[in-house]
């Protein structure tokens, strides 16, 4: 086995990716008496851009300078037009997100534990979520838009949902309310990892930050990571070595990808790419899943308030099929509608318009996510295959979604504020003609996740074991979205964090021994 040591090494742990998860982990391991943490982020910092740190101003950051804007393949059953947020700066999607933050469900833990993951069970996961120290809480009262209120209240009372003040103090399967969100209430700065975890903090002295340097690949000798190589801006390339460990935390499409570009991952995709296959790994990118969003637009009545605390701060959650226990729609109410994809389509959306946005909580439909290049200038591939699940589960919550948001706006006092819905129309009843609009239109909630999921030992789609560690390749885990085995139920940021808790804590105690 490789060995880099300590005398040559740049550090103990080498963190690739400053993101949400990055962030954490390397933050978490500097605290470790005498460890030397390199932390490399492809951006800058976060520290001057007001836009990353006002988490009102969260969709500015979409889509801008900071976005690497990925785009989907044809979408036979789905929207072919999506972008994919993926941020290159300090905080990563963390400071683009409107930090809408579960404490993790227990319906999917137990998932994983099924299929064969040990050691991310309910209490220990939750101890993880515990120790955060990014700040998330209820929506402060001064930030409740009376409007979005109002449309609170009818959920509960047309669907029979329990209101809820606070949703992290226990378990549910349905309610609604304004969701808890990762933020300072006073001051509007968001909880992004970058912020709670370096910024707001002491100087650690164990740890350096690599800005604005691009992984192109892992450095593997004799079956073991020992560094990466790195380019800056200049487009000047160098090697970094780790005495101890590598942890990629790139995120759910190019941790895949930094792994590919490496030689690991399926020996077809790497051969087609032109890399070197170093581990046939063939789950390297495969089980791509994400919340696929729908969307109902109506004519709005009259003015509103434009108080919020991010503008997509309440909505509810159903639990629909009795053999569940976990939510199986979950329904956003946004301040402002995001309705390019309709209007692309041919709808016409008055500029007085409110909307619902139902969201599939849990995607049975599996994607993928490849490279065909060795450059890591060269976008990785994403195909969704969105609403491709056998039993069709994924396009009936899609439908269902709307119809229980149709529910809502007969209700008050939400009806009220309403004229007539526009989009997809009331002329679209069926559940047929309902499928093919909202399919044809459907937006990503950019919670893409799954793509280097851990699994048992005989499961020869599983990349990571239960302890993060990439098969076959010694001192080398992935620790980000990418690493779950099945997407959370809800917005997946707080079970990251968990998991990047959780991360750097296995980290030490296999150093330990």
């Amino acid at each position: 086995m490789g060995e880099t040591t300590t005398a040559e090494a740049d550090c103990d742990y080498l963190v690739l990716g400053g993101g949400t998860a990055g962030c954490i982990v390397a933050a978490r391991l500097s605290e470790t008496a005498g460890a030397r943490v390199l932390l490399v982020e492809a951006g800058p910092s976060d520290a001057d851009e007001p836009r990353a740190n006002t988490i009102r101003r969260w969709s500015e950051m979409l889509e801008g300078e900071y976005d690497l804007d990925y785009r989907s393949e044809p979408n036979p059953r789905g929207n072919s037009h999506i972008r994919q947020a993926r941020l290159r700066i300090l905080g990563g999607c963390s400071t683009a997100n409107t930090m809408i933050t579960w404490r993790p469900l227990r319906g999917d833990l137990e998932e994983w534990a099924e299929l064969g993951v040990e050691g991310w069970d309910l209490d220990t996961v939750g101890a993880c979520f515990d120790r955060l120290l990014a700040r998330s809480g209820p929506v402060a009262p001064a930030d409740r838009n009376p409007y979005v209120a109002d449309a609170v209240s009818a959920a509960s009372t047309a669907l029979g949902l329990p209101l809820r003040e606070s949703w992290n103090d226990g378990e549910f399967a349905d309610g609604a309310g304004f969701f808890e969100i990762g933020y300072e209430p006073e001051s509007n700065q968001r909880s992004s990892a970058s912020w709670s975890y370096l910024r707001s903090q002491p100087d650690r002295d164990g740890l350096t930050l690599a800005l604005r340097a691009v992984v192109q690949r892992l450095l593997i000798e004799d079956g073991a990571a020992v560094g990466a190589v790195v380019r800056d801006g200049d487009g000047v390339e160098r090697e970094l070595r780790a005495a101890r460990e590598v942890i990629v935390c790139c995120g759910a499409i190019d941790s895949p990808a930094l792994l590919m570009r490496s030689g690991v991952g399926p020996a077809g995709v790497l051969a087609a790419a032109g890399v070197t296959t170093v581990v046939d790994l063939p789950g390297v990118g495969e089980n791509l899943q994400d919340h696929a969003e729908g969307l109902i637009v109506w004519e709005a009545a009259g003015e509103r308030s434009e108080v919020c605390a991010t503008g997509w701060d309440a909505g509810y959650v159903v639990q629909l099929d009795e053999s569940t226990s976990t939510p199986d729609v979950s329904t956003h109410i946004p301040l402002h509608s995001w309705t390019v994809h309709a209007e692309n389509d041919g709808a016409t959306i008055p500029a007085n318009n409110v909307s619902f946005a139902p969201n599939v909580a849990k995607p049975r439909s599996r994607g993928r996510v490849w490279i065909t290049s060795p450059d890591a200038d060269v976008a990785p591939r994403i195909d969704y295959r969105s609403f491709t699940d056998p039993e069709g589960r994924d396009e009936r919550m899609l439908v269902e979604g709307v119809r229980l948001a149709r529910r809502v706006a007969g209700q008050e006092p939400f009806a009220s504020h309403l004229v007539r819905e526009v989009f997809p129309g009331p002329e679209v009843t069926g559940d047929e003609e309902l499928s093919e609009v909202l399919r044809r239109t459907h937006q990503t909630v950019y919670h893409v996740s799954c793509t280097a999921r851990m699994g048992a030992d005989d499961d020869p789609l599983a990349v990571l074991d239960s302890r993060l560690r990439v098969r076959g390749v010694a001192g080398l885990r992935v620790a980000d979205a990418s690493a779950f085995p099945t997407l959370t139920a809800l917005n997946p940021v707080g079970t990251i964090m968990a998991l990047a808790e959780r991360a750097a804590e296995l980290v030490v105690e296999d150093a330990a021994g």
